[in-house]
């Protein structure tokens, strides 16, 4: 007799990121650009901080909500960099910033509730809901209004069991970058329709042109959970640590649930790693900024690039990707045909939602002679394509 799987993971789909990146790791030589992976190590100071916790003994049990002084760090972080002061009992650590969106699906939806995403989106947006048995419905986004949400294909979307809708900015895959005119109208939005905002905010350091606007800031009066993550601002991808903040209306509920989900799930987030989280938030912040420095530099090569190979993309505001058009209505057939004829690896832009079944995304979080292969190959590539 086989083991029953459940119903709402047997319904959960693989990441088509991840396929295609599974396939790109059994070729060799292939040029990685499908993953959000900074090409920076991970800063020495931060390094230390968790090779000292872990000589001084701090390997045991912490405080499911995280330890206090890292809590304390991320307040004082947000009032310095974010604009916002929220006490530090309003914070949990999280696992990564995937493990802070979880818990707020977990502690705002039941089964059979839904949530408006945007379209398009993370892959992850929807596939949480799904494995909790909730429904995520993709909101459209305006391209010519710096992808604002179709207010009207909104309307129709919201729902008697309609609890949340998430915000992204700056934003994965796209790199938009809402203005706080932009968040202060969702939020109005979401306070007519008594619904909670999470705002996944993991790129709120890596802005190009402007300090991105945290949600929180720009809608004080709404229901909100946001999401941050050291991974990608501080190139601590593997370390999986991150925190979630509740603010605005019932701000100390959300938090009380939120703690509640992560007992259940995590117990607590490595002891260790959390010792490490503290230097990367109070110690020296020119990494920050050299990074960021530099995905603008390959952000602007990478825009006159494709502009000069006759690819049609969007300039992102900020996080490290490059949203690229191309002719086609299945991108992970293409994405595995480039793969296997170039040993280009960009990802499908149908991973991201029904909007991204004509695009591809180039991660910007490489070096600048591999996204330049990417950008000639990918020309080259569809050259051969379009020829009689």
């Amino acid at each position: 007799m086989s083991a029953r799987i459940s119903a709402e993971v047997a319904a959960t789909p693989a990441s088509g990121i991840r396929a295609l990146a599974n396939a790109a790791w059994a070729h060799p030589g292939a040029v990685h650009l499908e993953l959000g992976e900074p090409d920076f190590p991970t800063p020495g100071h931060i390094v230390e901080a968790l090779s000292r916790a872990a000589r001084d003994g701090h390997t045991r049990y912490g405080p499911s909500v995280g330890l206090p002084a890292l809590r304390a760090a991320a307040a004082e972080k947000l009032k310095r960099d974010n604009a916002i002061d929220v006490p530090a009992d309003q914070l949990v650590v999280t696992a990564g910033g995937v493990g802070g969106l979880t818990a707020a699906y977990r502690a705002l939806l039941s089964a059979g509730d839904e949530i408006l995403v945007p379209d398009p989106g993370w892959t992850n947006f929807t596939t949480i809901a799904t494995m909790l048995g909730a429904t995520a419905r993709g909101y459209r986004l305006v391209e010519e209004q710096n992808f604002r949400p179709d207010y009207d294909h909104l309307a129709t979307l919201a729902g008697p069991r309609t609890r949340a809708i998430l915000i992204n900015s700056p934003a994965n895959p796209v790199g938009y970058q809402w203005s706080a005119a932009q968040q202060a109208e969702l939020g109005e939005w979401a306070n007519r329709h008594g619904l909670t905002v999470i705002a996944d905010e993991c790129y709120d350091q890596l802005w190009l042109d402007e300090p991105a606007t945290t949600f929180a800031a720009a809608a004080p009066d709404t229901p909100a959970i946001t999401v941050f993550s050291l991974s990608k601002s501080y190139a601590m991808t593997g370390w999986r640590l991150g925190y979630a903040v509740a603010s605005g209306p019932g701000g100390a509920q959300l938090t009380q649930a939120l703690a509640r989900v992560q007992e259940a799930t995590a117990s607590c987030v490595s002891t260790p790693t959390q010792h490490a989280g503290i230097a990367a938030l109070t110690g020296p912040q020119d990494c920050v900024g050299q990074m960021r420095a530099a995905y603008r530099q390959r952000r602007d090569l990478a825009v006159t690039r494709a502009a000069t190979l006759g690819l049609t993309a969007v300039r992102p505001a900020g996080a490290f990707y490059l949203w690229i058009c191309v002719p086609a209505d299945d991108t992970s057939a293409m994405a595995l045909q480039l793969l296997r004829d170039t040993g280009i690896a960009l990802a499908p832009g149908g991973a991201f939602g029904a909007a991204g079944r004509d695009r591809l995304r180039l991660s910007l979080a490489a070096a600048p002679a591999d996204i330049d292969r990417g950008l000639t190959g990918l020309a080259g590539f569809l050259a051969t394509r379009s020829s009689p």
